[in-house]
């Protein structure tokens, strides 16, 4: 075998560690890591202010964290964002309209800034009543999604979360799993599908842009091949 045979530069410019990171099915797995770590990390941050300002009660027995956060919770939160955060790409993937507003990480970050501000103006902004804070906050979420997103697959996406999120919430009250303070839409504040939303909003942005990652990744494998 003569020294031209025996070098092989494909392999060498791709090795073993990208083509395992460039494959869908990692990218997939890495991506729902990431999500539901950011998931969890909102849900104790913004569940702690919650607890603070006494908008949300859980009862004495289920507190068993450092950030006094029934344990179940931050779970549940990372798990829907994940889900959430994978769910955005593929719909866009689906209606064949990928979402092209905004792609940068900049954008993203002050996405998540905004949502964190409408989720502690529920709870440290004090109205009259829940029906003028409920409208400021819907304002503010409808002001989110038009700023970082404007798409028809995003609205109703983060539509159909609220609605569903909402439902799951007032199901958890109705059986006692915990309660909110003042409640004025049946056994929640009014003001919660409004944060749900732009909840919603937030981490299929994060999604959205973790899977363009993705495909510039996948891109520049193929160049180098």
């Amino acid at each position: 075998m003569t020294e031209g045979e025996t070098e092989s530069p494909g392999p060498e410019k791709c090795g073993p560690y990208i083509s395992s990171v460039t494959s869908r099915s990692v990218n997939l797995m890495i991506r729902g890591v990431v999500l539901f770590s950011i998931g969890v990390f909102l849900a104790l941050v913004l569940n702690l202010l919650q607890i603070q300002r006494n908008v949300t009660l859980f009862p004495p027995d289920v507190i068993a964290s450092i950030f006094s956060s029934a344990w179940w919770v931050p779970p549940c939160c990372g798990t829907a964002s994940a889900v959430i955060g994978l769910l955005y790409p593929c719909i866009d993937k689906h209606l064949g309209e990928p979402h092209k507003f905004k792609r940068e990480w900049s954008s993203v970050m002050r996405c998540v800034a905004v949502f964190v501000g409408i989720n502690h103006a529920s709870a440290k902004v004090d109205f009259d009543n829940n029906i003028q804070l409920s409208l400021t906050l819907a304002a503010l979420s409808i002001g989110l999604w038009w700023t970082f997103d404007r798409s028809r697959s995003g609205f109703g996406l983060g539509v159909g979360i609220a609605f569903l999120a909402t439902l799951v919430t007032q199901l958890l009250v109705y059986n006692g799993v915990y309660q909110y303070t003042s409640p004025d839409f049946l056994y929640v504040r009014s003001w919660l599908p409004c944060i749900f939303f732009a909840g919603g909003i937030t981490m299929g942005n994060i999604g959205r842009q973790l899977a363009l990652y993705e495909c510039k990744v996948i891109a520049e494998k193929s160049h180098q091949e």
